[in-house]
This record gives C-alpha cells, sequence and structure tokens, in this order.
C-alpha cells in the first residue's frame, strides 16, 4: 500500500512540474501588479469612469427632467397619470414611500459610477508618477466626476454613505458604512467632502483641456461655488434653513471670482440663448463650462446616447413615435411674460389663462421674454425653429391631463442624424451642464446675500440682455415675429427700486427663466427654502387647471427629499438612517 502511494505521489510531482507554467496565470477579473502598473490599463479604468456618465440620465431620478416634474416647471405627461405611476406620486408629493419606483436604480447607479471613480483612483495612487506622466491630472478628473456624482445623491437624497477608493472593498465593511453616523450631527460634513473634491480637482487640473469632455480647473471651481452655496444655507433636521453663513458664501465667491477672471477670453455668454440646445454647439462654446458627452455611431452597439430623455419627445407622426412626458406647466408659461415695462410681473403673473386651445390670441394678447419660445414647444409655432415644421396639438397624448406644451430644449430636429429611435427617441446631444450664465447668477446670489446688492445689478441684467437679444430664431417667413417680445433691465430709478429685497425677487426669477425645464428648479427652491410655500401654492392654482392635483400637497420636513430606498434600506442591514417623514 504505501509503495503505491509512493508510485502516485511521485507520479503527482512529475505532472505538477511539467504543468507548472501553465498553472501560473493571473487570477481571473484581478489586476496583476504589472497590469496595475500599466499607464495604458490605469487610462482604460479612468475611460471606463467617464464612460458611465451617460449612464446616470437613465429615465430616473438622476435625470435633471424628473427634478423640473418635482417642481412648479413642469408635468409628468405621458399617457395618462398612470402611465410612470412613481413619477406621478414624486410630483403630486402623495403615495411616495421608500418603496416608490424609480428611486431605487439611479442610488444603485450613481454608486456604480462612484465605484468606477474610486477603482482608478486605486490605481492611480499605487502607480509611479515617473512612470505616468498624467497620474495628478487624473486623480484630479476622478475627483471631479465623483464629486459630480456625490452632489446630485446629495441633493436627492440628503444624506448618503461617503464611499472613497480607501474603504475595503469587502461587502461587510460597505454594508456596514452609514449613510449618517451617529456622530454627525448634521450634513455639513457631507458638504466639505463634496466640495474638497471640487477643490482638490480645482488645484491641479488645467485651464483648458484638448480632449472633449475632460474637466478644466474653471468647471472644478464652478462645482465647488455651486457645492459652497448650497452648503450656505444650513438646514435642521426638518430640512428648514436656520442660518445662510457668510463665511461659506465667502469661499464660494472665491471660486466664483477665480472664474471671472477669464471673463469674455475664456467664458461668456453666447449671443443667442438657443445656442446651448442646438446640437451644432456641442463643445462650441464660451458658454459650456463643462459638457456631458453623448456620441452615436461611436463604435458600440447603440451609441452613448441620451438614454434619460427618450420619452420627452411628442407623441407626433411622422417626426417622433414617443412619448409626450415633461410637459411645460401653464405656470411655467406664464411666468415669461413681462408687463409694460418689460420686466417680469411678480405678483400677477398666473392670472391669466388660454381657454381652450386659442393659443394665436393668448400668446398674442401678451409680452413674453424670448426665452420662452426657445423652451416650449407651443402648437402652432415652430418646431426646434424650423417655419416648415410647426407643432401639432396631435403630439400630446394626454392633454386633458397636461395641456399641449412640450419641453423643447432637450429636444432636436426630426432630421436630425443624431437621433437614434427604435421605438423610445434618444438623441446624441451634449448635455451642457455647467453653463456660464449659471455662474453670473451664482455670483449675483452671493453678493446679494452679502448686502453688496448693488454689485448684483449689472450681473442680472447681463443675463436678461442677452435674452432680450435672442430673438434671431424667431422670425416668420416675412420677416415678422412670431410673438410680441418684450425684455427690458433693471433700472433703478426708472423701473425699478432696486433694494435688498427686490434685487433678491429678481435673482430668483432670473434663474426661474433662463434654466426653466433643466432641472434646476426644484433645488433652488430647497437651497432657499422656499420650497413648501411655492409648491403649495401652484399645487392649488393647478387645482383650477387638472382636477388630479387635488391630491397634491407638499409637506415640509418630508418632501424636500427623496426616501432612502427601501432596498438599499435592507442592503445596509441597519447601517442606513431613513429620511423624515417616511
Amino acid at each position: 500500500m504505501k509503495t503505491l502511494q509512493l508510485y502516485i505521489a511521485l507520479f503527482l510531482l512529475t505532472i505538477l512540474a511539467g504543468c507548472q507554467k501553465f498553472l501560473e496565470v493571473d487570477t481571473k477579473a484581478v489586476l496583476s501588479q504589472s497590469q496595475a502598473e500599466d499607464p495604458a490599463q490605469i487610462e482604460s479604468f479612468v475611460i471606463a469612469a467617464y464612460s458611465y456618465m451617460p449612464s446616470l440620465g437613465f429615465p430616473d431620478t438622476h435625470n435633471p427632467w424628473i427634478q423640473s416634474v418635482r417642481s412648479d416647471d413642469a408635468y409628468k405627461g405621458g399617457g395618462g397619470l398612470s402611465d410612470q405611476t412613481p413619477w406621478y406620486e414624486m410630483e403630486t408629493f402623495t403615495g411616495v414611500t421608500p418603496n416608490v419606483g424609480n428611486n431605487d436604480g439611479p442610488w444603485y447607479r450613481g454608486y456604480v459610477g462612484i465605484s468606477r471613480a474610486n477603482i482608478a483612483l486605486r490605481l492611480l495612487n499605487a502607480v509611479d508618477g515617473a512612470t505616468f506622466p498624467n497620474k495628478d491630472q487624473r486623480i484630479a478628473e476622478m475627483k471631479f466626476l465623483r464629486g459630480w456624482i456625490y452632489l446630485g445623491m446629495k441633493l436627492r437624497w440628503k444624506y448618503v454613505p461617503i464611499i472613497d477608493e480607501n474603504t475595503p472593498s469587502d461587502a461587510v465593511v460597505v454594508e456596514g458604512i452609514s449613510n449618517r453616523p451617529d456622530d454627525m450631527v448634521n450634513d455639513l460634513p457631507l458638504w466639505d467632502w463634496i466640495i474638497q473634491n471640487f477643490e482638490d480637482a480645482a488645484a491641479v487640473l488645467p485651464d483648458k483641456q484638448t480632449e472633449k469632455g475632460r474637466p478644466t480647473k474653471y468647471a472644478a471651481h464652478a462645482l465647488a461655488a455651486k457645492a459652497l452655496l448650497f452648503r450656505a444655507y444650513e438646514q435642521n433636521d426638518q430640512h428648514q434653513v436656520i442660518n445662510i453663513n457668510k463665511e461659506t458664501l465667502q469661499r464660494a465667491l472665491t471660486h466664483l471670482d477665480a472664474i471671472m477672471a477669464v471673463d469674455g477670453a475664456v467664458y461668456d455668454l453666447q449671443a443667442d440663448f438657443g445656442d446651448n440646445f442646438m446640437i451644432e454647439f456641442d463643445n462650441a462654446t464660451k458658454e459650456a463650462l463643462w459638457e456631458i458627452q453623448y456620441s452615436i455611431d461611436d463604435g458600440t452597439t447603440d451609441g452613448r446616447i441620451n438614454r434619460g430623455n427618450e420619452l420627452n419627445a411628442p407623441w407626433w407622426s411622422p417626426y417622433f413615435t414617443c412619448c409626450d412626458f415633461n410637459k411645460v406647466s401653464h405656470t411655467m408659461v406664464n411666468a415669461f411674460k413681462t408687463d409694460e415695462t418689460g420686466l417680469p410681473d411678480f405678483e400677477n403673473y398666473n392670472d391669466t389663462e388660454m381657454q381652450g386651445n386659442q393659443y394665436v390670441e393668448f400668446f398674442k394678447s401678451h409680452e413674453f421674454d424670448p426665452r420662452l419660445s426657445h423652451t416650449t414647444a407651443i402648437p402652432g409655432y415652430p418646431w426646434k425653429y424650423d417655419n416648415n415644421i410647426l407643432y401639432q396639438e396631435s403630439g400630446s397624448r394626454a392633454p386633458f391631463q397636461y395641456g399641449y406644451f412640450n419641453s423643447m430644449k432637450e429636444q432636436v430636429h426630426p432630421d436630425c442624424d443624431c437621433i437614434f429611435r427604435p421605438f423610445y427617441v434618444m438623441n446624441s446631444m451634449n448635455e451642457k451642464a455647467i453653463r456660464y450664465s449659471e455662474v453670473l447668477l451664482w455670483k449675483a446670489e452671493v453678493l446679494i446675500q452679502l448686502d453688496r446688492f448693488n454689485e448684483a445689478l449689472p450681473l442680472i441684467n447681463r443675463v436678461r440682455e442677452r435674452a432680450a437679444n435672442s430673438t434671431q430664431r424667431l422670425f416668420k417667413p416675412d420677416g415678422t415675429l412670431w410673438m410680441d417680445y418684450k425684455v427690458e433691465t433693471y433700472k433703478p430709478g426708472v423701473n425699478t427700486n432696486w433694494t435688498k429685497d427686490f434685487a433678491w425677487q429678481a435673482l430668483m426669477w432670473e434663474n426661474r427663466l433662463e434654466f426653466a425645464m433643466e432641472g434646476r428648479r426644484f433645488f433652488d427652491l430647497m437651497r432657499w427654502g422656499q420650497l413648501e410655500p411655492v409648491m403649495n401654492a401652484f399645487i392649488n392654482k393647478e387645482k383650477t387647471r387638472f382636477d388630479w392635483y387635488n391630491q397634491g400637497r407638499f409637506t415640509a420636513g418630508r418632501d424636500e427629499f427623496l426616501p432612502i430606498p427601501q432596498a438599499q434600506m435592507n442592503w445596509s442591514k441597519g447601517s442606513y438612517k431613513q429620511n423624515p417623514g417616511y
């Protein structure tokens, strides 16, 4: 018996010795040391993080238009109240629970994007800068992308767990990371961590990038300023603004001034507002500080098209096949009206109604800011500036519930070779995630809150001047304008008394018009502590237009943020704390 065992042992040793070279292989799905130090391999992981950015916009709460639906900008739209019920629940603030649909997916997708950035950062931190000269810049880029995703998640859920490149990848460890540790008395530490990502990036990134889509230091300064601006409006646990931190505002101003130091030379407003929403101006304006890149016919199966807006084109044969979501609200349309002085009608703007489908009569009986025609598709008026294609009522699936006004900014001409339409309609126009007009208005906001409201006047007027001049695309074939457009600047002592209170009202209104239907409005109102009064006034007015709003009511202390998805609460095994009211 022992002799047989000896022969078997010798046989196995012989086989193993002969096969040693075949057994010395790298573990699957794990980088070897040499691979981890290979610059080409590391660049692939950096690119993988960039490539996930378009996936964040998949139709759910990461996509900007969902935030428009949660604000007074828009109605959900689609085929009726039961078409994507979760968004109906979100826009009326009823029936929203931790189990509400279209809420868990974006949380998960956010952390997939964060994970990609973290993996790239681990590899970058480990590589020798002498063998990888782009090391510091790529680290800055990954911090920028990670900060961008975290900023969006922070604004949607308030408390989210911090997972960075130093977090062990062990699932048990990650599960145990709380979204709000017991020693976190408020959300300021989370803001500070997000801000640090952008400030680290701004310290390293170059003034200019040769490759499209990579952020510059100015883009990082802009997002640092944005995060600081939100941080400055300190909230209690009921989401009420209890303090406006002047020191934090000063920090935001430093970042904004760094951008405005190259005003005119590097960044500026486009001459025409509409340039920002035409595909031929992708990566070709002074106004965009950073654009999320989309593509078509790029070698991938379907291209990296904008899946987030695939439901928003009108249901309008023969031009588009689906699906009529993201409808401009009547309140939003009325907000573009101007009074006899050419200024917004702050108090009475929403007192007029369009009777039935009398579009011509309604729009000819008032004067409007030209940004209305760049923002809203109206029956009888050109689709995307083409006088040969007038938008029609037939493009609206449920006008008795949502009216006839479609969102225009994210749409393209139906003949654009940028469209992919297996049924849903997607396009590859970039999303200008940071615009210079936003920088100007952020600075105006900071100055007003610092009691320097006279310095805010030229910034707000600069945005209004561009609006007034944005009529080049709005002429009929006979040379007359489609509407009566009238916009004037604020002129203290002539058409206004420029006090701090008035300046603040003008600032809020300018934000509303400039970024209508771009997903900014809900978060602006949250920052200012204005969600409850504004949204309940909106809901009460819309009840007179659509009876389905009768169920709506915004509850302060709950509806400012979405619930932490129940699936994530379960996954964390008790580590997460739910938002109040849910």
